[in-house]
């Protein structure tokens, strides 16, 4: 089968013959691949950012936001089946740790990342996966529609839901970037929350995009950002600011444009975040992280966007222009979400 994968940091993907994966245990699932998300992350991934921490053995597939059809299931599987269209969480966990029992399945500590630390990933024709990480969806979903929910959508959903509590009516909360993450926690904000959504982009149109999906006002991040948003609150900065950037100096700007006792929310990564403590202490600000999303998580925002509450904004390729959609999404080409669709 065709497979993206890495041979090298700071080096294009090659598309590679692989064999085809095969059942090894009871919970395994081979999932034929409809659609695979083409994320930032990626492209972390392919500059080396992850190295240090995952250290995973090159060459190997990458993609972590993968759907699809259920190809073949493990003996003790009996939550999907062969021909079940299904959206996978990217990281299957085991289910008995401290972690999953709460519920926290992100933080599990036997969990595997396909197309992240080394295990092979989705940007194939076939991925193999557990039962634990498959939600069953609509037969009719075309999964190159939802692909990307399964890690962008699940971690702004993530982010936006454990900031409910906070995101009252008469309160705002800064989106920075409106881009494949931000369009989507957007919409969660529009959908769970009454907060006046504010959000900042350094691209007309995907400031434009982000009013059709439930933005109240829209600031280009043109150097006088952080006043913008002060100016529109009282001078006193957001209650929340989600920060789906978080590099290039997005996240001094976030912390800047946070308002004393709200929090700031950072889901995006790449950039550093120097904050003397007694910034910190004098005004009761809250820094917030983000990591994908628990099982639970991944299955609401299906809710979501099977009864149209949310929607990606995609732009799909075949399997073997990979480095053009990596290509593109680098240089900012891409509203919304890159797609690769095995043809």
């Amino acid at each position: 089968m065709k497979a993206v994968r890495v041979h090298g940091y700071h080096e294009k993907v090659v598309v590679d013959e692989v064999p085809e994966p095969t059942i090894d245990g009871p919970m395994d699932v081979i999932v034929k691949i409809g659609g695979a998300g083409v994320c930032r992350t990626d492209l972390h991934i392919i500059e080396g950012q992850w190295d240090e921490a995952m250290h995973p053995t090159l060459p190997y597939t990458i993609g972590h936001e993968n759907a699809g059809w259920v190809h073949e299931v493990g003996s003790g599987v009996t939550n999907v089946a062969p021909g079940d269209t299904v959206i996978l969480h990217p990281t299957p966990t085991c289910g008995l740790c401290r972690a999953c029992r709460a519920g926290d399945d992100m933080h599990c500590v036997q969990s595997v990342f396909p197309g992240l630390d080394g295990t092979n990933g989705g940007m194939a024709e076939y991925l193999l996966t557990s039962a634990r990480a498959c939600v069953k969806l609509d037969p009719a979903t075309r999964p190159e529609d939802v692909a990307a929910l399964a890690d962008a959508g699940i971690t702004a959903y993530h982010a936006v839901r454990k900031l409910i509590p906070l995101l009252y009516p008469g309160t705002t909360c800064a989106v920075i970037g409106a881009g494949g993450l931000g369009h989507i926690g957007i919409q969660c904000l529009a959908a769970l929350t009454a907060t006046n959504i504010v959000v900042v982009d350094r691209n007309p149109d995907a400031l434009e995009l982000a009013g059709t999906l439930g933005a109240n006002e829209k600031i280009v991040a043109d150097g006088s950002h952080v006043d913008a948003v002060k100016d529109l609150t009282g001078g006193e900065g957001a209650d929340i600011v989600l920060d789906f950037v978080a590099e290039q100096g997005a996240e001094a700007d976030g912390w800047n444009m946070t308002r004393p006792g709200g929090s700031y929310s950072v889901v995006g990564y790449g950039g550093e975040l120097s904050i003397p403590t007694l910034d910190i202490v004098s005004t009761e600000r809250n820094v917030v992280g983000n990591i994908v999303g628990t099982y639970n998580d991944l299955a609401e925002l299906m809710v979501l966007a099977q009864t149209g509450k949310v929607t990606l904004h995609t732009k799909t390729y075949p399997l073997d222009a990979a480095a053009d959609a990596l290509h593109d999404l680098d240089q900012g080409q891409v509203r919304g979400r890159a797609i690769l669709v095995p043809e």
